[in-house]
Parts: C-alpha cells; structure tokens; sequence
C-alpha cells in the first residue's frame, strides 16, 4: 500500500494550496522514505538552513537531511501556513509551524515500552521562500511550486538528541539565535 501521492495533483491545486503542498511533499517524502517526493519540494540550488546550520543544493540536502531521517520511524505535522505571494505570483514567503516525532527505526510502535523507548520531538517554526517552476512543456504537467530557501527554527525539544544522528541540533545551552538568512 503507497501511502503517497505524485508531486502533481489532480485536479491542479490553487497557487496557495500548492505551496503548502510543496511544505507536505518534503515532510511526507521524510515520513514515507520517498526520495522523489521529498526532492521534488525543492528547486536544484535550494538552501535548508536546519538551525543554523546551511544545506545548499538538493544533493546536499538530500545528503544532510533527508538520508537521516528517513530511515527512522517519523511523522511531520504541518500547521498555520501562512502566504504572501509577489506582485507578479511567481514567487512567495511563506511561514508555518512543525512538531516532528522521531524514533529508531523500528521502534515508532515500542513507545509503551515502559516508557523508555528512544524518542526526539521537536516544534519548530519554518520561513520558507518558494518559487512557481514551469513544467517541461512536453510533460503536459501543471507548474509545481518549490522551495528556494527552507529556515527551520527548532522552538523546543523533548527527548534524546541521538535519535537524529548527525543532523544539527540547536544548542539549547545559547540564547537563540535568529537565523534571519
């Protein structure tokens, strides 16, 4: 059983609900181990600023991020997007909100495990600026919306950072830093 959907909806979404698809592309690429699905949220030279820390391109994000995560047992929830597109529509900001649960691959199940089963949940606050990309005219494709810069601010933790691996974690000792990039 799939559980996801090609990068193209039918029928073609407005331009504001497909931004917030490109937003539910990534996460559910993370979440269901989909390579074209998480890449297909992104433009070639995108940038994921994880907490500071830059991704530049989709190789390296694909590299940095998403070669992490989806080997573990995750859900990303997404809430109050929020749009402004350009004058001329092809482009827009936009802001949302995240909480990710991340457990050890095979172990999303084993929570009532006395209680002690390796977790990391984590609120975030995202900017995100996207681009409207055209589809190859011989494709037949509506445009699909991209995201050109990713700012992924994590608000608050709870749980064991190790769960991410070598993903960047905010320092929660230091103030927090504005990543205003």
């Amino acid at each position: 059983m799939s559980f996801t959907l090609s990068a193209h909806l039918s029928p073609p979404p407005s331009d504001r609900e497909a931004i917030a698809d490109a937003i539910f592309r990534c996460v559910c690429g993370l979440d269901t181990a989909d390579n074209e699905l998480f890449r297909s949220a992104f433009t070639a030279d995108a940038v994921f600023d994880l907490n500071g820390k830059l991704l530049h391109g989709i190789d390296e994000i694909s590299t940095g991020c998403y070669d992490n995560v989806s080997k573990l047992d995750t859900t990303h929830m997404t809430s109050n997007v929020r749009t402004t597109f350009s004058p001329d529509g092809r482009s827009a900001k936009t802001t949302a909100h995240g909480l990710a649960h991340h457990y050890p691959a095979g172990k999303g199940l084993a929570m009532e495990n006395n209680g002690n089963t390796q977790r990391l949940v984590v609120g975030s606050l995202y900017s995100i600026d996207l681009v409207k990309v055209e589809s190859d005219a011989t494709s037949g494709q509506e445009p699909l919306w991209k995201v050109k810069v990713w700012r992924l601010k994590s608000i608050w933790t709870q749980g064991d950072w190790s769960v991410m691996g070598a993903l960047p974690r905010r320092d929660l000792h230091e103030p927090n830093k504005d990543s205003s990039a």
